[in-house]
């Protein structure tokens, strides 16, 4: 097995437990755990795919989606031994994200050899399974949570593009990347980092405009 089809795999698996996850929180029946984990999993890879126009990966591997599916059915039957699914839910798509941002930037490197591509690909792959996840489940968006995320993902990629183009051999940047984007999306959530937001301030009168 190839270190990137273990990352596929992991993030795949990982982001379709956050599915599952959320689907326990809403107490749906065993289909919309499958479904909630399916989208989550395939999400950002098949927006990756179609965005690159290559081959969509679950279509020509269908084992992908036994991946979601396995891991749809074992989180509905354990769900209810965690004591905070959302505080896991968080955690586990911080795994995926970091995985998806390695991946992601790889393949966008495989498929075009532009490195700001890769960081792109890396960046919608990382965070649009989550996303999508948020939206059909009612939860609250991890875009909209005040911790960093998407910068995240865009550490990731950004380090394994730059890894790659020092002649990194591809593990290592594969694993740099990774510890990149876990280190960041891990302390935005246990530290509470993030940017300074916007702050509304009245408009000038339009007397004062000269």
């Amino acid at each position: 097995m190839t270190v990137f089809l273990a990352l596929d795999l992991a993030g795949v698996a990982v982001f379709a437990a956050t599915g599952a996850l959320a689907a326990s929180r809403k107490q749906l029946d065993i289909i919309g755990f499958i479904f909630l984990a399916a989208i989550t999993g395939i999400g950002g890879g098949t927006f990756r795919d179609l965005i690159l126009d290559v081959p969509v990966f679950w279509v020509a591997q269908p084992a992908y989606l036994l991946v979601c599916a396995g891991m749809a059915v074992l989180v509905f039957f354990t769900a209810h031994l965690v004591e905070s699914r959302y505080r896991l839910l968080l955690w586990l798509d911080a795994v995926g994200l970091s995985a998806y941002a390695a991946l992601g930037a790889w393949k966008g490197l495989d498929a075009t050899g532009s490195p700001t591509v890769a960081i792109v690909m890396g960046m919608l792959t990382a965070t649009f399974g989550g996303i999508l996840r948020d939206l059909l489940a009612g939860e609250p968006s991890v875009l909209l949570r005040p911790e960093v995320y998407v910068t995240a993902a865009l550490a990731g990629s950004a380090a394994f593009t730059l890894a790659d183009l020092a002649a990194f051999p591809t593990l290592a940047a594969a694993i740099i990347a990774f510890a990149a984007a876990f280190v960041v999306r891990g302390g935005a959530l246990k530290y509470g980092w993030s940017f300074k937001p916007y702050r509304s301030r009245p408009g000038r009168k339009p007397e004062d405009i000269p």
